[in-house]
């Protein structure tokens, strides 16, 4: 059997997790236990533990060479094993990362006061991004909270927006959106020259059995306007490593991803080497990761039920993040801070999703079910003392 296939995630204890010097275990106290930032508390796969000590014990910490890797290829296969999508190896690019990749199209494809629209609530960075950029960010709030407002999106085109950035699957909801939707989205951009880019970073991890469609597969539409920008690093836990791909499926797309500037084509050598590896190999691994994940999104909602009934919330699709709705329970905008300090338990609070986010939170259960329980007793404690 190839190292690190066929292996279920390997559940870590809370002693062991609070060894770790990443955001998420260092960000709060000691005491509080961290359901916040996306990242998972599995071990990556021993496959790429196994390529990432043997780069360190030859002292393979040099400068990145994607191509020499085979970044290309591994996702290419990945992307047609997972998604039924066929990538030309020449049309993919290691970036440092999804956000940067981002920020670097737009900054290419868009000029300094243009309109980017988003889809709140939706992944805080991107209201950042566009803002530092000097674009204007343009709110088309997802309809009834899970799906794309067609009709919004055309009125903010007409209203002179340029961009599209879109979240496939989307975060914070876990949506995996209708594939119509997304060909009529496509329609829609072509027809106006709009620019769209989707960050697919969730899309290995589509739980149910609406699969996830790739923009770049939609229509021959969708592969004139857009660009995909997509990672290892939350389905395999290596974010920290800095590796992501910008892949295009037109001439003059991958032409626009030639011009991105030398510190966004710059990932982090050891970020290529695991990124490799995941996307060549741990097929099986990734398997196990989804039935533990569907496993604790079950368990999650039952304990809700169990413990705090008044907290609503739709199982996502996709991920491992669960956005819940406190609003019924009086608590105002921000019920994160009341949870943190009565039930010390982090989760991300709802206003930095922007609108429609407000008396939600989001909840990390990409853990142990033993972790997931101590975050729904956290939360009652908290809602006990209200």
């Amino acid at each position: 059997m190839n190292p690190g296939t066929g292996h279920d995630p390997e559940t870590l204890d809370l002693e062991t997790l609070r060894g770790r010097q990443s955001l998420k275990w260092t960000a709060f106290e000691r005491d509080v236990l961290p359901a916040w930032v996306a990242e998972t508390d599995f071990r990556p796969p021993e496959a790429v533990r196994d390529a990432l000590f043997e780069a360190i014990e030859i002292g393979d910490t040099g400068y990145p060479n994607p191509g020499a890797a085979g970044l290309d290829r591994a996702f290419a296969g990945f992307a047609e094993r997972q998604f039924g999508w066929r990538v030309q190896p020449g049309r993919v690019t290691a970036v440092a990362d999804v956000v940067g990749g981002i920020s670097s199209l737009l900054d290419l494809v868009t000029e300094p006061g243009d309109g980017v629209i988003i889809n709140p609530p939706v992944y805080p960075p991107f209201f950042t991004v566009v803002e530092q950029l000097g674009r204007r960010v343009v709110e088309v709030p997802l309809a009834d909270g899970d799906s794309l407002d067609l009709a919004g999106i055309e009125r903010a085109i007409d209203g002179g927006a340029k961009a599209i950035l879109l979240c496939n699957p989307h975060n914070p909801t876990g949506t995996v959106f209708d594939g119509d939707d997304l060909r009529s989205l496509a329609e829609i951009a072509d027809a106006s020259d709009v620019e769209v880019i989707s960050d697919e970073i969730h899309a290995p991890l589509v739980l149910d059995l609406i699969p996830h469609t790739p923009w770049l597969t939609v229509s021959e539409e969708a592969r004139k306007t857009g660009f995909c920008v997509t990672s290892a690093s939350k389905a395999f836990n290596l974010p920290g490593l800095s590796c992501a791909v910008i892949a295009t499926a037109s001439d003059e797309k991958a032409a626009t991803v030639e011009r991105l500037p030398f510190v966004a084509k710059h990932p982090s050598h050891l970020g290529v080497i695991a990124s490799s590896t995941a996307f060549r190999e741990c097929d099986d691994w990734l398997e196990g990761l989804r039935r533990r994940l569907r496993s604790n999104r079950d368990l999650l909602g039952e304990l809700l039920a169990e413990r705090v009934p008044a907290v609503g919330w739709t199982p996502p699709a996709a991920g491992y993040l669960a956005w819940l709705d406190f609003r019924g329970l009086g608590l105002g905008e921000d019920p994160a801070a009341l949870i943190l300090e009565r039930g010390r338990v982090a989760l991300s609070g709802g206003v930095p999703f922007g609108p429609g986010g407000e008396g939600y939170c989001r909840l990390n259960f990409g853990t142990s079910p033993d972790l997931i329980e101590m975050a729904v007793d956290g939360i009652a404690r908290a809602l006990v003392r209200t």
